[in-house]
């Protein structure tokens, strides 16, 4: 067997037509490589029950609790080469039978190895036997204090909670700007979660290239959140008020909450695992959050690529493994049928991204699929729009299997239900860099109005908004800048039906108002 105290006994003698072992000699790793993106390589075959890094050498050796389960590892990425980082991989059976390591000198990599163990295997806190002497630190606090840096893209507190939460219940998140730094204070319900979420996030990417995690654990072990809005939220007191004089959140929402909250990383082999998340349940490695977020943890997300192919081969996903962290396409449902058409969905999804096509399903047409710029984008338009109240209707918005949005043939009517809005003038995002990226908020009954000319005033705009079914509570003008003015709708659902009818509406002196919703109260 394998000693890891002697590292000169691992030459690279190990064949990739060796006799099958459980020890798998992996080469050609990156400088820079993590233990953790070692071990995502080999979660989606089953339990990685040890690994030595011979960071020197760039190699590994990676030892899986049974032989069935590395030959499953090397037959797949035998058909499929696996990268890190990027750069091609290769992996062979070890001369070695068991990897045999010294736990003071390997103590990093244990620590990972039992933090993934922990939570690729229950869901209950571990007790301090479990874990061996050699893991890092005890966990000190249940709260953890994130820095975001290079915030190119928005990150919001749903964002957080779907990346936070495959650690364990996220039971609060506070949200907050200091040192013109966004910053976040989130509360797990045990500590060892924290740990956990620290190790596998600390230093890495949302998104690809940007919006890098900076994790502390906080002095505080509880967080007292007084409202539940974009800015804070207390899951496990979906009753609290959103605290701009708004009413708490609608009942059915603050209903999904709370069974939310209770979904915790489901149990391979449950009803919810087969019906709802088999990518996520077959996939021990999916407590990375790749298919949440594009790009997320860019260096993990070929594992978990290659995760969803390993599913696929085994019959238990239709999908071949293609992570959804990247997909342009949305679906949306529940929506009012009588009322919806493309150009509106345009018009509200715009607000998130350039939409290039949207189609409403002939058969289905309280469905539609839109397709974004890019998987940022879809994200943004998930994020925010999911929940919300389109025509009186509160819609669903989950990313679609379908990579592109098909036009119809040529000469066949579709009556008018898919548009092509690749060319539109209206697309906010394209210049790169635009003041636009800055100003994505979630949907809000204040609106941002801009572009407004010198001959319109106050009532022209407050009968304007008027007319498109709601009451206009206050209005305000920029001081410095009457092309721009502040508008309150009674609701946020008012004030998505205004933005949609008069975004882009024709003022006069070729003045087309734009209308996007604003962080601001009157």
């Amino acid at each position: 067997s394998a000693n890891g105290n002697d590292n000169k006994k691992f030459k690279a003698e190990d064949k990739m037509d060796g006799a099958p072992s459980r020890v798998l000699h992996i080469r050609k790793l990156p400088g820079e490589v993590t233990e953790t993106e070692v071990i995502a390589l080999g979660l989606p075959f089953g339990k990685v029950t040890n690994i030595l890094m011979l960071k020197g050498k760039n190699q590994a050796f990676l030892e899986l609790a049974t032989e069935e389960a590395a030959i499953t590892m090397v037959n797949y990425y035998s058909a499929v080469t696996p990268h890190l980082r990027n750069q091609p991989i290769y992996i062979q059976y070890s001369n070695h039978k068991e990897l045999k390591t010294d736990n003071t000198l390997n103590q990093r990599a244990q620590a990972v190895l039992q933090a993934v163990t922990a939570v690729q295997t229950t869901n209950t806190p571990i007790s301090g036997t479990t874990v061996s002497e050699s893991a890092v630190t005890p966990a000190q606090s249940p709260v953890l204090r994130i820095i975001i840096d290079n915030m190119y893209y928005p990150v919001t507190l749903d964002v957080l909670h779907q990346i936070f939460s495959k650690f364990g219940a996220v039971l609060k998140i506070i949200t907050f700007t200091k040192n013109n730094q966004f910053q976040a204070l989130l509360q797990y319900g045990d500590p060892i979660n924290a740990q956990q979420a620290k190790l596998a996030l600390d230093g890495q990417n949302i998104y690809n290239a940007c919006c890098t995690l900076r994790i502390d654990f906080s002095k505080l072990v509880n967080l007292n959140v007084k409202y539940n809005n974009d800015k804070s939220r207390d899951y496990t007191r979906p009753d609290l008020p959103s605290g701009d004089g708004q009413p708490a959140l609608d009942p059915a929402i603050a209903a999904a909450f709370a069974k939310e909250t209770s979904l915790l990383v489901p149990q391979v082999g449950s009803a919810l695992c087969e019906e709802i998340l088999p990518f996520v349940c077959f996939n021990p490695a999916a407590w990375l959050p790749v298919a949440a977020v594009p790009g997320a943890l860019s260096p993990l997300a070929i594992p978990n690529a290659a995760a969803a192919a390993a599913a696929a081969a085994a019959g238990r996903v239709g999908m071949p493994g293609v992570s959804a962290g990247g997909n342009t396409v949305l679906l949306v449902s529940n929506l009012n049928e009588e009322m919806v058409t493309p150009q509106s969905l345009f018009t509200l999804f715009g607000v998130y991204g350039d939409v290039q096509r949207v189609k409403i399903l002939y058969n289905k047409k309280d469905s539609a699929l839109i397709q974004m710029a890019d998987g940022n984008q879809s994200q943004l338009a998930m994020s925010h729009l999911n929940g919300q109240k389109m025509y009186g209707k509160i819609i669903r918005v989950t990313l679609s299997k379908h990579q592109t949005v098909q036009l119809p043939r040529e000469g066949l009517d579709d009556q008018g239900l898919t548009k092509d809005f690749g060319n539109s003038p209206l697309h906010r995002f394209k210049k790169p860099g635009s003041k636009n990226f800055q100003n994505i908020f979630p949907p809000s009954a204040t609106l941002h109005l801009s572009n407004i000319p010198p001959s319109v005033a106050e009532d022209d705009l407050r009968t304007l908004f008027a007319n498109t079914g709601g009451t206009v509570k206050a209005f305000k003008f920029f001081q410095r800048d009457h092309k721009m003015a502040l508008l309150q709708m009674s609701t946020v659902e008012e004030a998505i039906q205004a933005l949609i009818d008069l975004h882009n509406y024709n003022l006069g002196e070729n003045h087309h108002l734009r209308v996007s919703f604003s962080k601001s109260t009157i």
